[in-house]
């Protein structure tokens, strides 16, 4: 099988890599835009598997794309946060964040090329941020490392810290939920030679699959 990672992430490319496979990376060129008044999980579900269509049309037998998004509550109804693009909409969607509750939506699409299957699902994470200081915010923007996730910020980080506490797949909130991605593959008879336990109380990730 040659497996194709049709994402940019850095992130994404070393979880794909914790489950043991070889894998290529393309970045595919599409318009990232939501439609108006898209639902957030409609939204990744649509992007994951615009680019699975996207690389396939180009290399590649089997074809794994993502796409993440932070979604938020507010009296407006739901806002789609994504990659800020300067200081400003970073230190902007931190502020909205703060202290507050949202959900993070992973679409995952794998697309057969050989056969034409394609499947797609969608994760969702509730994370609470913690009540950082103005001072934590600034620093964590200064550094530049909000500027490529949804949401302007990684779980991971372990400086900046972000997350107080959060109720499904830590991986998922980091862009590539592995656990979900294991049960596609077996699905398609595949296996990893990977364990994968991606949530603190070992239950199962939220996700919906659709062939």
């Amino acid at each position: 099988m040659r497996l194709v990672l049709a994402s940019g992430s850095p992130r994404r490319r070393e979880l794909l890599a914790h489950l043991g496979w070889q894998f290529v990376v393309m970045r595919p060129d599409i318009d990232e835009t939501p439609f108006p008044a898209e639902p957030p999980d409609q939204y990744v579900a649509r992007l994951s598997r615009e680019k699975s269509l996207a690389v396939a049309a180009d290399l590649g037998d089997w074809i794994l794309a993502a796409d993440t998004t932070v979604a938020l509550d507010d009296a407006f109804g739901t806002v789609i946060l994504g990659k800020p693009g300067s200081d400003g909409e970073a230190i902007t969607m931190l502020n909205q964040l703060r202290n507050r509750e949202h959900t993070v939506y992973t679409g995952l699409t794998l697309c057969i090329v050989q056969d034409g299957n394609i499947m797609t699902t969608v994760t969702s994470t509730r994370v609470t941020m913690r009540d950082y200081e103005d001072v934590e915010m600034a620093r964590y923007v200064a550094s530049g490392e909000p500027f490529d996730k949804a949401g302007g910020y990684a779980i991971q980080d372990a400086l900046f810290h972000p997350v107080a506490r959060m109720d499904g797949c830590y991986a998922n909130v980091m862009g590539l939920p592995l656990c979900i991605l294991n049960r596609m593959l077996l699905a398609q008879g595949i296996s990893s030679p990977a364990t994968i336990t991606c949530r603190s109380d070992n239950r199962p990730c939220i996700a919906e699959l659709s062939v």
